[in-house]
C-alpha cells in the first residue's frame, strides 16, 4: 500500500465509517490530539453536516488513509483547520495532498487565512503545518483536555493572501 498514489476528494457521510475508525486509532494511540475520547460516526457526520464546514479525505488504494476538514471562524475571515493521517502512514504525502486540495477551496471561499491549534507535544503536527508554511501567530497555556490534562496549545497560520 505504500506505493499506491493518494488521492483527495470531498468526504461524504459514507466515509464517516472508515474515518471514524482512523481518528480513534489515533486516539486511543494518545499524545497528537485534544481528543481524548473515542469519537463515533455520528459524532463524525454531526461534524460534518455543520455550516461551512469542509472535508476532504485523503485515499490510497481504495481505503481511506486521512482526512482534513476546516470550518469558518465565527466573525472572521479565517478557517480552522484538523489533519488527521493513518497511524504509520505520516510523512508519506497524504497531509500534502490533503491541504492542497483544502487551501484551494479556502481561497476560492474567500478566506484570508487558516488557522491550526496544536499541542505543543504533538511534534510531528507541528512540524507539518510548519512545512505547509503556517507560521507562529498565538500559543495558550493550561488547555484542559476533557480528561482533565492540561496542555498548552500553539497557533499557527497560513496567510492565504500570499
Amino acid at each position: 500500500m505504500p506505493d499506491e498514489p493518494i488521492s483527495v476528494r470531498r468526504a461524504g457521510t459514507l466515509d464517516a465509517r472508515e474515518m471514524t475508525a482512523l481518528l480513534n486509532a489515533i486516539i486511543a494511540a494518545g499524545g497528537t490530539t485534544a481528543y481524548t475520547e473515542p469519537v463515533t460516526r455520528e459524532d463524525l457526520t454531526e461534524w460534518m453536516a455543520a455550516p461551512g464546514t469542509v472535508w476532504h479525505v485523503a485515499e490510497a488504494g481504495g481505503t481511506v488513509v486521512g482526512f482534513q476538514w476546516v470550518e469558518p471562524i465565527d466573525g472572521m475571515d479565517r478557517a480552522a483547520i484538523a489533519t488527521f493521517a493513518q497511524r504509520g502512514r505520516q510523512g508519506l504525502g497524504i497531509g500534502s495532498a490533503l491541504f492542497r486540495a483544502t487551501s484551494t477551496l479556502c481561497r476560492t471561499a474567500g478566506f484570508a487565512a487558516i488557522d491550526a491549534w496544536s499541542r505543543e507535544d504533538n511534534e510531528g503536527g507541528l512540524a507539518y503545518y510548519r512545512s505547509r508554511g503556517f507560521e507562529d501567530a498565538g500559543r495558550r497555556d493550561g488547555v484542559v483536555l476533557p480528561d482533565g490534562r492540561r496542555v498548552a496549545q500553539t497557533l499557527k497560520r497560513y496567510d492565504l493572501r500570499r
